[in-house]
């Protein structure tokens, strides 16, 4: 399907992939993806997702026909980098807009997607889009993933996920001073009563363990570093907003959207610090680190610049 529009006035300045999925309803995500595959153009020119819009410029936006949601798609990732290439696993640095694998609804890049366009051949075990994947990391959140390439790898990385043997370490900016300054926070997690695409501390949801530690208080919010015991969707950021203590950023699960504004954040405050676990052929002990991306290091010297 075809869609010519013309940019107007209050459209104008605004990155293409925000300003097309304004128009066209679509997930910022969609519209990135369309620009990245070549489906929109302006006057003419091929249109990339971070170019600016013109006041009365023509865009002309071809939208992909549906395809099967569960297809792996290979599309190049330009800012996931590989940490690490070993025989029975790979191991990437996440970027934020990035989904674990295909699913339903979901149209933008995928890790096994990029993977597949960077030449990786990855394990066959699990579901057909799921292959490979032993874990996984929410769209909006970056940083340190592994996937396994071999059967071997699939087969035993999976099982230290299971039994709990891999040391997995985030870093959060969550608002206010969590009290006390470490503890943990046990309290169970299930779907959000009136919210499917939610989550929620609820009384019959699953065992949920999350360790946290204050790194640094600023005052108006504080980086903290969090181990976790378990690995429910959405934990950090429904625990800490079961707390009042939601992460920076985090409008889905509470946060201050001026404080959003003022950090210049456009997801959560949260990065996958850093994975360690056995090696899958060796039984070697092994760790992975992963630096903070660019949008969240704007956002803690935006945060040190108003409490000086």
């Amino acid at each position: 399907m075809r869609h010519s529009i013309q940019v107007s006035e209050e459209t104008a300045g605004q990155r293409a992939d925000a300003g097309i999925a304004n128009l066209l309803g679509v997930s910022r995500s969609a519209a990135a993806a369309m620009c990245s595959e070549g489906h929109v153009s302006a006057n003419g020119s091929v249109l990339g997702k971070s170019d600016r819009l013109e006041a009365g410029s023509w865009l002309e936006i071809q939208i992909p026909e549906r395809r099967d949601p569960l297809e792996v798609v290979a599309q190049p990732i330009d800012d996931m980098a590989i940490l690490a290439d070993e025989e029975d696993y790979v191991v990437i640095d996440k970027p934020v807009g990035v989904a674990a694998h295909p699913s339903p609804g979901w149209v933008g890049p995928t890790v096994v997607g990029g993977l597949a366009a960077a030449g990786f051949r990855i394990s066959t075990s699990g579901s057909r889009e799921r292959a490979g994947i032993v874990h996984r990391l929410d769209v909006g959140t970056s940083g340190v993933m592994v996937v396994a390439k071999t059967e071997l790898g699939y087969t035993n990385l999976k099982r230290a996920f299971k039994e709990r043997t891999v040391e997995k370490v985030y870093h959060a900016l969550v608002q206010g001073l969590p009290d006390p300054l470490s503890g943990t926070i046990d309290a169970p997690i299930g779907r959000h009563p009136g919210h499917d695409w939610r989550f929620a501390v609820i009384e019959d949801g699953r065992p949920s363990i999350t360790h946290y530690e204050v790194i640094e208080a600023f005052g108006r919010a504080s980086l903290v570093e969090v181990h976790l015991e378990t690995g429910r969707t959405h934990q950090i950021r429904v625990h800490f907003s079961a707390l009042k203590h939601p992460c920076a950023g985090d409008l889905t699960y509470g946060a201050d959207p001026r404080l959003a504004a003022t950090l210049g954040l456009t997801r959560q405050w949260l990065h996958a610090r850093s994975l360690a676990f056995s090696q899958p052929g060796t039984g070697d002990r092994v760790e992975y680190v992963s630096d903070y991306p660019q949008d969240l290091q704007y956002a803690l010297q935006a945060l040190l610049e108003t409490t000086r």
